[in-house]
This record gives structure tokens, sequence and C-alpha cells, in this order.
């Protein structure tokens, strides 16, 4: 086994333990229901979870031409933060950023944060990042803030994708996608 595959592994028995329920019926993002729910925050804000997330997407981004890695407020924040921090020690550093659901209506009043004065998406090759995907919605939120900025969307990088079309979007958006783990890696 490999150092991916195991730190893969590891991921999906923290995700069992911190991050994963069964039995009540939840409502999701999507508007859908469903009897299994991820909620990865205390996987992403646990140390070796965010360091094992962060190792297995720098893992994926190897031979990428990406610059920074963001997505969607709240979900994407903890994993951005984590990839950048990660990527300082490896050869090329990535920055974060992030995609607000709504601009403020004071300060900025940007959608995307996190870049420095002067600083913009135009032209930069950009990887979204998403904790939990199920139709893929809030990434598609987040490409298109990032395109309307001139950002080029190299791909869609999910912790867990609940295998509920996503895939399908982000093919139709003509984005490249990939997930760490699945649903069916906890059945």
């Amino acid at each position: 086994m490999n150092a991916a595959e195991i730190a893969r592994k590891r991921l999906i028995e923290i995700v069992r333990e911190r991050s994963f329920s069964t039995g009540s019926e939840t409502k999701l993002a999507s508007g859908r229901s469903s009897a299994f729910y991820f909620n990865m925050k205390p996987t992403m804000l646990d140390p070796e979870g965010a360091n094992l997330i962060a190792t297995l997407i720098l893992e994926r981004l190897k031979g990428s031409a990406a610059e920074l890695v963001g997505g969607l407020e709240m979900g994407a924040v903890p994993l951005a933060v984590a990839t950048a921090v990660l990527s300082h020690t490896g050869p090329r550093p990535l920055r974060a950023f992030f995609v607000r659901k709504q601009a403020k209506e004071h300060g900025a009043r940007k959608l995307v944060e996190g870049l420095g004065p002067g600083e913009d998406l135009n032209g930069k090759r950009v990887v979204i990042l998403e904790d939990v995907t199920t139709t893929g919605g809030s990434s598609l939120k987040a490409i298109e803030a990032v395109r309307a900025d001139g950002g080029i969307v190299d791909q869609v990088i999910t912790v867990v994708d609940r295998l509920e079309g996503a895939q399908d979007a982000f093919k139709t958006a003509g984005v490249a996608f990939s997930a760490l783990l699945t649903a069916a890696d906890f059945r």
C-alpha cells in the first residue's frame, strides 16, 4: 500500500468516526433528504483529518498548473486553508481564496475573498474544493463567481461525493471532477 492509499484509508476511519451518521432523515444543501449524512466540519477541523485531506488534495494536484485553491463558503474554507498551508512545504505553494454566498453590504463588497491588494483571478488557474458533493450546486456557484472574475477553473475536488449526480453536472459545465472518497466507502 502506498502513502496515498494509507492516508485515504485513515481518512475514511476519521470521517466514519467524526463526520458520518445514519438513521434519521436529514435535509441536504441540495434540498434532497437522505438517511445518511456527512457533517465534514469535525473532520476538516481535526488536525489529522485536515492534514490527510490536504495531503490527498495535493497528491491529486501533482502535475496540475493550478495557482489557487478555494470554493464556496463555508465548506471550502478549511479545505483551502489546510491545502495552502501544506503546499507551502512543497515544490509549488498554492494560495487560497473563498467565494461568499452573497457579497457583504459593507467593506469591499466582493464575492471572491482572500486575494491581496491588486490581485485578482483573471487568467489564474483555479481548483474548486468542496467538502461534500451531492448535485454539485455549491461548486457550480463558486465556478460561476471564479469565471466572472476571469479565473480558469482547472477542476473540482471534493472530499466526499454522495454519488447523486454531481459528476454529470460538472461534465455539462466542462469541468473535471474527482472525489477523495465516495458514499460507497461508507456502506
